[in-house]
C-alpha cells in the first residue's frame, strides 16, 4: 500500500471516529431534554414535524431573491397600523429595502413608521470576542443608528450559546403578515438585493429565499418574537393567540389568531437551544426533526439549497438513500455556495462521503452558481435555506444544514406539505438556475436533473478546466477535501455544546 492510500485510510478512520463521538453526544443531549424524537422520527409517522401545531387557512408566497423579497417587506412595513417587529442576525441602519428613485435607508423608514406605531427591532449582540462579524461594537453601532433621534426600539440579545448566535430572520406587521427566510437586512458580507438573473456584481452576488405568510401561522411567528423580546428587555408585550398545542393537530383558525387567508397548511418550526430562555427551558429542535423525517421519507428526489451541508445526521440519511435508493429514478440534487464564508472543508468532505455512497450511479449531483455576462463573471453566494422532497414537502427559513442551525443557534423555518406550492417553487427555482423557461423543465424531476442540470453543469466545468469563460451560471461544485477536514465544524460544535 502506497503512502497516499495509507493516509486516505487513516483520514477515513479519523473522520468516522469524530463523527461517531458527535452523534453520541447529540443523542445524549436530546435524550436528556426529552427531544429524542427529533433524531428518531421515521417516515411512517407522517410528513409533519412532531410536537408542532399544523395551522390551516394560510396564504404562502415564496419570494425568490432579494429584489423580490425586500420591496415586499418595505411595502408591508409602510402599511403598518399596529406594530412592526423585526428579528435578525444583523441589520444595518443605512440598508435600503428598495433601490431606485425615492429609496430611503432602513433607519429612516422605521423612524417614519415609529411615529404612529411601535417598531421593535431585536438583533444578535455579536460574539463575546471580536473573532468574526458582526462584532459587538458593530451591533451597538447599529442599535444606536436605529434608535437615536427616533422612536424605534432596538434590543441586542446576548443570550446565545457560546460561539453561537441568533440567526433567525423575521418581519411581523400587525400580526397579519409575516416574512420568514434567510435574508438579513444588511449588506454585511454581500449585497442581499440581487435579482433572479444574477447579473455580475462586485464584490458578490447573493441568492436567497423568503416566504410571505398571511393567516393563522402568522401568530406563531409573532409569538416567538414577543417571547424573546419580553425576556431580553423585561417588557410585557402581550403574546398573540393561544399557547401551542403539544401534538400536531389542525385547529380552527379563529381560535389562534388571524383569519383564514388561503388554503395552505403550515408549521412554524424553530431551533431554540435549551437553558437560554425561560419560555423554552428544554429548547426546541423541530427544524432538525422535520428535515430528518422528510429525508427518510423521500421516494423520488431530494432537492436542497443551503449555505452549508455538514450535519452528520443529515448526511447519514442522504448516504443511506443514495446507497439503497427506493427506486432507480431516485435523485439527490444540491445547490451550495462555491466558497462558504466558513465551513468550506466540512461541506466538501461531506460531499466526498456522499459521492462514495453514490458509487458512480449518478444519483447525486452537487452544483453551485455564478454570474456571467459575456466576458464578465462573478461569484454568486448561495445563502438560501430551501428543502423540497418529492414535490410534497417544502421548507424555507433561516436554518443551515449544520450543527449551529440544527442544535445551537436560534432559527425559524416555515414548513408546508402542499404539493402544488412545493412543485411550483421547485420549478421556479430550477428555471432560474438552469436559465430555462418553466415549460422546458416541467417534466419528471429525475429526467430534468439528468438531461438538463447535469449536462449544463458538466459543460461549464469543462470550460473552466480549459480556461474558457463561462456561458451559463450553473456549474459543478468543486470537491473533495480530506475526510477528517470536514469535521472541523462539527468538532467545534462538540467542544462548545456543553
Amino acid at each position: 500500500m502506497d503512502l497516499a492510500s495509507r493516509v486516505a485510510r487513516l483520514d477515513a478512520k479519523v473522520g468516522d471516529a469524530l463523527e461517531a463521538v458527535l452523534r453520541r453526544h447529540h443523542v445524549r443531549r436530546l435524550a436528556g431534554l426529552g427531544w429524542s424524537e427529533a433524531l428518531t422520527a421515521t417516515a411512517g409517522t407522517g410528513w409533519w414535524a412532531p410536537g408542532v401545531p399544523v395551522r390551516p387557512g394560510n396564504r404562502v408566497d415564496v419570494l425568490i431573491d432579494g429584489a423580490a423579497a425586500l420591496p415586499a417587506m418595505e411595502e408591508a412595513v409602510r402599511g403598518a397600523r399596529e406594530y412592526v417587529h423585526i428579528a435578525g442576525w444583523h441589520s444595518s441602519p443605512d440598508f435600503q429595502l428598495s433601490r431606485g428613485p425615492g429609496s430611503i435607508a432602513l433607519r429612516d423608514l422605521l423612524a417614519e413608521v415609529a411615529e404612529h406605531v411601535p417598531v421593535r427591532l431585536l438583533l444578535w449582540a455579536g460574539p463575546p470576542l471580536p473573532a468574526f462579524e458582526p462584532t459587538r461594537r458593530m451591533a451597538r453601532a447599529a442599535r444606536d443608528g436605529f434608535t437615536q433621534g427616533s422612536r424605534v426600539q432596538c434590543a441586542l440579545d446576548r443570550r446565545e450559546r457560546t460561539l453561537h448566535c441568533h440567526h433567525e430572520k423575521t418581519v411581523v406587521v400587525d400580526g397579519r403578515v409575516a416574512f420568514v427566510g434567510g435574508i438579513d437586512l444588511t449588506a454585511l458580507q454581500g449585497d442581499r438585493h440581487d435579482e433572479d438573473r444574477h447579473p455580475p456584481k462586485h464584490p458578490l452576488g447573493w441568492h436567497d429565499v423568503a416566504v410571505r405568510l398571511e393567516g393563522p401561522a402568522v401568530a406563531d411567528v409573532a409569538r416567538h418574537f414577543v417571547q424573546r423580546w419580553n425576556e431580553v428587555t423585561s417588557d410585557h408585550v402581550a403574546e398573540p393567540g393561544s399557547e401551542q398545542d403539544p401534538q400536531p393537530q389542525r385547529q380552527p383558525a379563529a381560535t389562534i389568531g388571524p383569519q383564514h387567508a388561503g388554503d395552505v397548511e403550515v408549521q412554524v418550526l424553530r431551533t431554540v437551544p435549551e437553558r437560554i430562555y425561560t419560555f423554552a427551558p428544554r429548547g426546541e429542535f423541530s427544524i432538525l426533526a422535520a428535515y430528518l423525517r422528510a429525508l427518510r421519507a423521500a421516494e423520488r428526489f431530494i432537492y436542497l439549497e443551503n449555505q452549508f451541508l455538514w450535519s452528520p445526521e443529515v448526511v447519514d440519511i442522504l448516504c443511506e438513500r443514495l446507497a439503497s435508493p427506493p427506486r432507480d429514478e431516485f435523485r439527490v440534487l444540491l445547490l451550495l455556495p462555491a466558497r462558504p464564508n466558513n465551513g468550506a472543508d466540512t461541506t466538501r468532505g461531506q460531499l466526498g462521503r456522499l459521492l462514495e455512497a453514490d458509487g458512480g450511479s449518478h444519483r447525486l449531483l452537487a452544483t453551485t452558481i455564478s454570474a456571467h455576462d459575456g466576458g464578465t463573471s462573478a461569484p454568486v453566494y448561495v445563502h438560501a435555506k430551501v428543502g423540497i422532497v418529492d414535490d410534497r414537502w417544502l421548507t424555507v427559513g433561516s436554518a443551515n444544514l449544520n450543527e449551529h442551525s440544527l442544535f445551537n443557534d436560534t432559527e425559524m423555518n416555515v414548513l408546508t406539505c402542499d404539493p402544488d406550492l412545493a412543485r411550483r417553487t421547485r420549478l421556479r427555482l430550477w428555471a432560474e438556475h438552469t436559465e430555462r423557461p418553466v415549460e422546458a423543465i416541467d417534466g419528471d424531476p429525475h429526467t430534468v436533473i439528468d438531461a438538463v442540470w447535469r449536462p449544463i453543469a458538466e459543460e461549464q466545468a469543462r470550460r473552466r478546466r480549459d480556461g474558457l469563460p463561462p456561458t451559463h451560471r450553473l456549474r459543478l461544485l468543486e470537491h473533495v477535501s480530506r475526510r477528517a477536514d470536514r469535521l472541523q465544524g462539527p468538532l467545534r460544535g462538540l467542544l462548545v455544546d456543553g
